[in-house]
């Protein structure tokens, strides 16, 4: 099972602090109204710029063009595991969509 990053859409902009695997970052989240789209600003733990403005997008790894060392170990992916929603909004995020920390091992073929 998947953690998920906490994002409180109510609080937005939120800005937290949050640990993956062995680096703390912070983390700012923000809510274009006209657009209806989602972004993400990732901070090192010195709150010093790493990317931001970063557009979450369904299925689609946080960062995946970025090639930064400073960037987190685990992967980060907006998922909805029931399959139903085909982009994130306001609606759905943290509801059925979640940000998740794609930290798990993945599945032996058989």
């Amino acid at each position: 099972m998947r953690d998920y990053v906490p994002v409180n859409k109510a609080n937005l902009p939120e800005r937290f602090e949050i640990d993956l695997a062995t680096d703390t970052f912070w983390m700012e989240f923000n809510y274009n109204e006209t657009s209806d789209f989602f972004s993400v600003d990732l901070y090192t733990g010195n709150n010093e710029p790493i990317i931001l403005g970063e557009k979450l997008i369904l299925n689609v790894p946080l960062w995946q063009d970025f090639a930064d060392p400073r960037l987190p170990a685990p992967s980060l992916v907006v998922l909805d595991e029931s399959e139903q929603a085909k982009r994130i909004t306001f609606d759905n995020f943290m509801v059925t969509t979640f940000l998740y920390i794609d930290d798990t091992a993945p599945e032996e073929e058989v």
